[in-house]
């Protein structure tokens, strides 16, 4: 393998190392939910930040009683958070294609850019559906813009990699 081609290989999959373990732990994060806002809602009563940010402590509080009641009274309704966490993982899973054959796969770069985008329409209608604050839901859609980032950046070195593997025509210019 060329310099110049090993090099594009390893950043692409450092970017993609990088957005895997960000997937995996996003998904890991959403089967402990009720453990989790307790542990947020003691977090912001015992330090200042519940006083800096008074509707985020708010509405922690709202989630967790909510949370709570459901696991009391119908913990089978938790069960669809286990399959957002699921999700979020055998996503990460799909994204071992492009780390182990980037041009051949950037199919799964382009469908989680897709994807990426398609949570801002999400947070913008279901979020007020839902009566989930403005601010939160600009929260929920940060996760498609930084997300996408470093997929826009892995697409990027994948067409330089593309570029470098193509066959010399004869009379073409060399790439640069």
């Amino acid at each position: 393998m060329s310099e110049p081609r090993a090099v594009l290989v390893r950043r692409i999959r450092l970017w993609l190392a990088v957005f895997i373990v960000c997937l995996v732990l996003s998904g890991l994060t959403a089967f402990p939910l009720v453990h989790e806002l307790h542990w947020t809602q003691d977090l912001l009563r015992s330090t200042p930040l519940g006083d800096w940010f008074p509707g985020l402590a708010g509405w922690i509080d709202r989630v967790r009683e909510g949370l709570d009641a459901t696991d009391a009274n119908h913990p089978f309704v938790l069960y669809g958070t286990d399959w957002l966490a699921f999700a979020h993982l055998v996503i990460a899973v799909a994204f071992y294609g492009p780390y182990r054959d980037p041009v051949r796969n950037i199919w799964v770069i382009e469908f989680g850019m897709i994807a990426c985008a398609g949570i801002i329409p999400l947070a913008l209608i279901c979020g007020p559906v839902r009566g989930i604050p403005f601010w939160w839901s600009v929260i929920d859609m940060s996760f498609g813009v930084f997300g996408v980032i470093p997929l826009y950046v892995v697409r990027r070195r994948i067409k330089e990699l593309e570029a470098l593997m193509a066959p010399a025509v004869p009379g073409a210019p060399a790439p640069a």
